[in-house]
């Protein structure tokens, strides 16, 4: 049954990439953004998103409620859109990426160093990792693959061929694939705002979430130093993105409380831009 549902969903997704082929970038982004807004609400994570809200703003009032559910949606939607045109801002096509801290980047390059790169689901998240290859550092990014199973090997093929060439999948394989890569001095991308079951429950707003630990084990077996980098969207299809300081961390410090200061690191992501996190992720389940 399964089946039949991913194939439906697979024709409607291939179909709508089509027409928005035809109907350029800008027009796309713009009109993919108002149908989630519209369509958005009516799926089941209506009660999880405004859990979540409740969680972070629990004195937040309708109006700016909406506000922020509104631009999630919106934000969703255009980034929907923008998958279709992933290999034209890979060539920088619409130059309309800009990069503030890309000094850091720079320097990480020149001293050919390990970091660990950390995020969440802003803006148009894909492009953090696309940048960053980009500018010439080696590097693999985790990431977990849709349950759909037909659209899961579209979303791989576009991630490989035009956002990072080194995809790990989540699970045991891909952590072994990890270690090897890390020992071939690659760098390491993921999000930390997923819910994971094979995490630790630490305090996420106040409240116990389970969360990855990777990059806190990356840190203490390789003594590896933390890059946040986040991005905002601004001018409907224009970018700002930004490679935060490189966090270290201390001998002493456990996976705990390494894991919770990177969830402090979100929180303050978060709060900067709550218009195009998508809080539809069940972290405190």
């Amino acid at each position: 049954m399964n089946s039949i549902k991913y194939l439906f969903q697979f024709v409607i997704v291939i179909f709508l990439f089509l027409i928005f082929k035809l109907l350029g970038l800008k027009f796309s982004s713009y009109l993919s953004g108002k149908l989630f807004q519209i369509v958005g609400p009516f799926f089941r994570s209506k009660k999880i998103v405004e859990l979540n809200l409740k969680n972070v703003y629990p004195e937040l009032d309708l109006r700016n409620k909406k506000k922020i559910i509104n631009g999630m949606w919106n934000n969703y939607g255009r980034v929907f859109a923008e998958y279709i045109f992933i290999k034209d801002f890979r060539k920088n096509k619409y130059e309309n990426i800009i990069i503030e801290g890309k000094e850091v980047l720079d320097q990480i390059k020149k001293d050919k160093k390990q970091v660990i790169f950390i995020s969440g689901h802003f803006g148009n998240f894909e492009l953090m990792a696309m940048e960053i290859e980009k500018s010439g550092i080696s590097l693999a990014a985790i990431y977990r693959p849709l349950n759909n199973i037909f659209l899961n090997k579209v979303m791989e093929t576009i991630r490989k061929d035009y956002i990072c060439e080194n995809q790990i999948k989540k699970g045991v394989g891909g952590l072994k694939n990890l270690m090897k890569l890390i020992k071939k001095n690659f760098s390491i991308a993921l999000m930390l705002d997923q819910r994971v079951s094979e995490g630790i429950k630490v305090n996420f707003f106040k409240k116990e979430a389970y969360t990855t630990t990777i990059p806190a084990q990356l840190v203490k077996k390789f003594d590896l130093p933390i890059v946040p980098v986040s991005i905002k969207r601004y001018e409907n299809v224009k970018f700002k993105m930004t490679i935060h300081q490189p966090v270290n961390f201390k001998e002493t410090e456990t996976i705990e409380i390494i894991t919770e200061k990177l969830n402090k690191i979100l929180e303050k992501m978060v709060i900067e831009n709550p218009q195009e996190w998508i809080w539809t992720h069940n972290r405190w389940k």
